[in-house]
């Protein structure tokens, strides 16, 4: 059993999420968590699944859900004939983050602040530590880094790595780029670091993320 979006609430309501890990649209997490302080809710990940209960974000995140599903049942190569079918190039792992560190800077209502999370995803191989933002945005690194989780709701360090993970994944689907190539243009120290954070945070490794995405792309060329 499972839902898209708002449907959590509607599993929630029945008691089928009790003592679960369950997520929803990140809008509605603050109300699944006071409806129903015994779900355990998850407010970043895309989809979960708890034993037979499956629950997911929006409506994008229920596309990758439906194929989680199909992969689960009938394997990989027939989800990627379905991802084809109907647009979509690669699935999304369940754990990967509701939102994209690179569109914090435009919801951010302090300007100085703004221009220096767009300055950020533009020059992540620079010196990204608190003292040096702090520097740039004239504060101290202690109040930068409470102003920063006020207005993002992440720790300096947190947001950096955000920042690297997307660049690093957009290198991988659009160059041929080596991973130690990857990894320097993405602001990682070393292909190391970033391997290990791709499995952490993605559960897949550079390699198998670029394979994945580019198994999905020659399937979708190849039905046209």
């Amino acid at each position: 059993m499972g839902s898209v979006c708002a449907g959590a609430l509607v599993l929630a309501d029945a008691d089928l999420l009790n003592g679960r890990p369950a997520t929803t649209h990140w809008n509605l997490c603050n109300e699944l968590v006071q409806k129903h302080p015994l779900v355990k809710v998850n407010a970043d990940s895309i989809y979960i699944r708890d034993q037979n209960i499956y629950t997911s974000a929006g409506v994008t995140a229920g596309i990758d859900l439906a194929l989680a599903l199909v992969e689960e049942d009938l394997g990989a190569s027939v989800a990627l004939q379905v991802a084809r079918m109907i647009v979509v190039f690669l699935r999304r792992p369940g754990g990967q983050s509701q939102f994209s560190a690179t569109l914090a800077a435009q919801a951010c209502e302090s300007q100085p602040l703004r221009e220096l999370l767009a300055w950020m995803a533009d020059n992540l191989t620079q010196d990204m530590s608190v003292a040096s933002l702090g520097r740039r945005a004239a504060m101290s690194p202690r109040n930068f880094a409470r102003v920063l989780r006020q207005e993002v709701g992440e720790t300096p360090a947190q947001h950096v790595e955000n920042l690297r993970l997307e660049a690093a994944r957009r290198h991988l689907d659009n160059t041929s780029s080596s991973l130690e190539e990857v990894a320097d243009a993405s602001g990682f120290r070393s292909s190391e670091i970033l391997r290990r954070t791709f499995v952490r945070r993605l559960g897949v490794t550079p390699g198998q993320y670029r394979a994945s995405f580019r198994q999905a792309n020659t399937l979708q060329i190849a039905g046209q």
